[in-house]
């Protein structure tokens, strides 16, 4: 029963922050939506026992990617009234019902498994997952290339948020 509450409840806010990232209206409140999922994932790495993993998602990603993400809505100015329409029509009806999909799909295996959690989460007799020496291995061997994919993503995005930014305030000055 433990370990059912261990994974519901942070599993309920990282739904909740996601649906607050999806529906909010501000992308200031988008942001810190995403700050809610990414904490509580990183109470769901603790929970499995992967403390360096959980402290990496907090410093990181709760943490460094989203003081930029929020640096970055701030300098380009998207929190204003105005420019927060809904650009797409029918865009709430879409997602409302690919939620109603996802969920009645955890729905139709939970109930093909007879709700065994067991399946889902197993016990395992290693006490040393999520150390730094493992994790170190695993990533600068195996994991090498994703890595740096992902860290010239980041590098990407924020250079292209700079740069709308830039030619948002040159047109906005030459108005």
């Amino acid at each position: 029963m433990t370990d059912l509450l261990l994974f519901a409840i942070p599993g309920l806010f990282i739904i909740l922050g996601a649906l607050i990232v999806i529906f909010a209206k501000n992308p200031v409140h988008n942001a810190m939506g995403l700050v809610l999922t990414l904490t509580s994932l990183a109470i769901l790495y603790i929970s499995l026992n992967a403390t360096f993993v959980a402290m990496v998602q907090m410093l990181v990603y709760a943490g460094a990617v989203m003081t930029l993400f929020l640096f970055v809505i701030m300098m380009i100015g998207v929190d204003k009234p105005e420019q927060s329409k809904e650009e797409i029509k029918g865009q709430k009806l879409l997602i409302s019902g690919t939620l109603i999909l996802l969920v009645s799909v955890v729905v139709f295996i939970g109930l093909e498994n007879g709700l065994n959690w067991n399946l889902l989460f197993p016990q395992s007799q290693n006490t040393f997952e999520g150390t730094p020496s493992l994790l170190a291995s695993a990533m600068f061997t195996s994991w090498v290339f994703p890595f740096e994919v992902i860290s010239i993503l980041l590098i990407v995005a924020t250079t292209a948020a700079l740069a709308l930014a830039y030619e948002f305030r040159k047109r906005e000055n030459n108005d």
